[in-house]
């Protein structure tokens, strides 16, 4: 996975926790903003998450079962469910400082690389100097887990890792029966030089522990980089122990793609892409909510292609691409939905040649960030050479060159591009020699993991690039070398076994080229029909039969095999049921609005200033709702007789909803559960009645135009349906 931070759901906590710093804002907890964002619903025990069990101090029993779930939770990086189950613990025991340091553990974690006082990380620190000011109360043991996160997160955590890794050295040795020591020991030594110490180490957690998730969990990061084929074992038992979690179902495909087991990683990354998204449905979450959701459906869509499946990687692409958008969780170039959505969609329309639907007006909705533009003159510079237009393609090609800096991907892919202009228009010599250039540049970036390959941004690699190129030229020798040096970057890569295969034929090797057809014909089982590559390989009458050269057998994958798993596509989910009385005692339901657009706003009081100023905000613009369809509600917790008599409110076009037992907030996830507390909730509900997107907090939701611009994509893409 990538080594970016991943992007966290936050939690509330109860009103018996002492405060970090007071906060009397509506809306806000009592206890500090600390405390003051995210998920604010009380936990639930989940099943299918494995288990661990990490013994601490507390005065109520029941603590320690949701400190286990929490910790269970983490080894499987399910940050945003983890902190909810802490926070409960602090529900019950307001004084474990062993639940603030789970919650530290939330968010200064493997993925906290750099300083640690900015204002995502903040608040973690926050709650580490609650666990710190606390450990008198706890063992020795615990106390010494505290510690080495109090020493470990400070300064500029350039050797944080290391550190942590140091620092939990001794609690391994002065504790050897703590296999959750020996477990996190590991994962912070991921990388550090020593794969076959970690092997030993979680060996030993093995012993006692055959199933336990963090230990398969680590031992597919340890061997991910170093020697992939040694995590085998976790890979076939983590998703085992874990089923209900998508990250336990999601890494083994990190493996089975860097082997070349290509139907067994689509099967790995396709649950975890159905498991994500059950789990967003019943959990009332929005794509844009799960850090892992956009992550999986990418992978997934580079497998779908290396197995000759185009329909479905594009159908995931252009999934990604119709998702909720957020103004601050997925904003362009936080590689959310939207830019893998993109990056999806570029790659697989060039993998496969779809040079036409490359250069259609609209086909792929380009923005215009310089991330863009740069990707943008790529594709277009490789489809007009494509189409042989070689004077577009110059013109594309100089654009690309103007905003590529020298070094890295954007160097990479222009020397790549001029190669493919220069193959074309006759100059064999410099086409080889500037693609040459841009394996050199992969090749140092795959070797310091500065390249993305997990999965990757671009349709080959460059020795396949060059292979292609030798070989459409006719030389095959030179092209063989490059087929066969792209298929230790990338076991098993169809379109490169294709390419040796033709070349081998072309060389008189008759013998390797039956056997790189057979084993294109096993990773293209159930390929769809028509691709070139095949039907090239096919025309060389071979009468090869199907090999599979893969380190463990694996299944065959077909994209409708999981499908009792759950959805593979997102769709919104439906709205719960709205109950309550408007401000003349008439029942009101979401059902009566059927056919129509709702924006649903739970506001908290008329003595709550921001939430008079979201709704006469929204009221401003009630034509414009009006002319979408849309008609406006807004639900509290007073009586409809307060409602009707509100000066602050009067007049409004928003109907006001009445809401006295907050039974509607709570269905809504609009009600936090920790302090007994009404919640700021904006959402946006479509003519079907399921949810388009939301935002729920401390604060008010103000940005109007982004609310209507919301609801213009929705009925357009109604309108599409229909």
């Amino acid at each position: 996975m990538r080594l970016a931070r991943p992007l966290v759901l936050l939690v509330i906590l109860s009103a018996a926790v002492r405060p970090l710093s007071a906060d009397d804002v509506p809306g806000h907890s009592r206890h500090g903003s600390a405390f003051d964002t995210g998920l604010r619903q009380r936990p639930w025990r989940m099943e299918g998450i494995g288990h661990t069990h990490f013994p601490i101090t507390t005065k109520v029993p029941e603590v320690q079962v949701w400190f286990d779930q929490g910790n269970t939770l983490l080894h499987s990086f399910w940050f945003e469910e983890a902190e909810r189950s802490f926070r409960w613990c602090l529900k019950l025991d307001p004084d474990c400082a062993m639940a603030y340091w789970g919650l530290a553990r939330c968010g200064l974690n493997w993925f906290t690389r750099g300083p640690v006082d900015t204002p995502e990380t903040r608040r973690y620190l926050d709650f580490l100097k609650e666990a710190v000011r606390r450990k008198e109360s706890v063992t020795p043991r615990e106390r010494m887990y505290v510690e080495a996160w109090a020493t470990a997160f400070t300064g500029d955590g350039k050797e944080r890792m290391k550190t942590l890794s140091k620092l939990l050295e001794p609690i391994v040795l002065q504790h050897p029966a703590d296999v959750e020591a020996k477990a996190l020991y590991a994962l912070f030594s991921i990388g550090l030089g020593n794969s076959i110490g970690n092997e030993l180490v979680l060996r030993q957690v093995f012993e006692k522990e055959p199933d336990h998730p963090g230990a398969h969990h680590y031992r597919i990061h340890t061997w991910d980089r170093a020697s992939p084929a040694e995590a085998l074992r976790s890979c076939e038992q983590y998703g085992l122990v874990a089923p209900q979690s998508g990250h336990a179902n999601h890494m083994p495909g990190h493996i089975y793609s860097k082997i070349g087991m290509w139907h067994e990683a689509a099967f790995s990354m396709d649950r975890a892409t159905r498991v994500e998204l059950k789990y967003m449905n019943e959990r009332l979450a929005l794509p844009f909510e799960s850090w892992n959701y956009s992550h999986n459906r990418n992978y997934l869509c580079h497998i779908q292609e290396q197995l000759g499946m185009p329909s479905a990687s594009l159908e995931g692409a252009r999934d990604l691409l119709a998702a909720p958008r957020d103004p601050e969780k997925n904003k362009d170039g936080s590689d959310g939905d939207y830019d893998q959505g993109i990056t999806a969609l570029v790659r697989a329309l060039l993998r496969f040649e779809r040079w036409d639907e490359v250069l259609k007006p609209g086909a792929i909705p380009w923005r215009d960030g310089d991330a863009d533009k740069g990707r943008r003159a790529f594709a277009e510079t490789i489809a007009y050479v494509g189409q042989g237009r070689l004077v577009d393609a110059r013109d594309r090609l100089e654009a690309l060159k103007a905003g590529a800096p020298t070094g890295g991907v954007a160097e990479m892919r222009a020397l790549a591009a001029e190669g493919l202009v220069r193959a074309a228009e006759g100059d064999l010599l410099e086409a080889t020699r500037l693609i040459t250039a841009a394996s050199a540049i992969e090749k140092r970036g795959r070797e310091v993991s500065d390249f993305v390959n997990d999965p990757p941004d671009d349709p080959w690699t460059m020795d396949r690039l060059l292979g292609e190129v030798l070989l459409r030229h006719g030389d095959h020798s030179l092209a063989l070398l490059a087929f066969e040096r792209a298929l230790k970057t990338l076991p098993s890569d169809a379109f490169a076994l294709a390419g040796r295969a033709r070349a081998a034929f072309a060389l008189g090797d008759r013998e390797k080229a039956k056997r790189s057809a057979g084993r294109l014909l096993h990773v293209w089982s159930n390929a769809e029909p028509g691709l070139r590559w095949r039907a090239e390989v096919d025309a060389l009458g071979l009468d090869a039969t199907a090999i599979a050269e893969t380190p463990a057998p694996e299944r065959s994958y077909r994209p409708d095999a999981l499908k009792s798993v759950g959805p593979i596509d997102w769709e919104p989910y439906a709205a719960p049921a709205l109950d309550g009385l408007d401000a003349d005692g008439v029942r009101v339901r979401l059902e009566d609005f059927r056919g129509r657009n709702v924006l649903l706003v739970f506001f908290l009081s008329d003595e709550c200033a921001h939430c008079v100023e979201q709704l006469v905000a929204l009221n401003g613009r009630a034509a414009e709702w009006n002319a979408e369809n849309t008609v406006m509600l807004a639900m509290n917790g007073a009586p409809p007789e307060r409602n009707k008599g509100s000066q602050k409110l009067g007049g409004l076009a928003i109907r006001l909803l009445s809401d006295p037992g907050h039974e509607n907030a709570r269905r809504f996830a609009s009600y936090d559960d920790f302090e007994e507390l009404e919640l700021h909730s904006t959402i946006v509900i479509d003519s079907r009645g399921r949810v388009q997107w939301k935002r729920t907090g401390g604060d008010p939701f103000t940005d109007v135009d982004f609310l209507l611009r919301t609801i213009k994509k929705v009925n357009a893409a109604a309108g599409a349906r229909s």
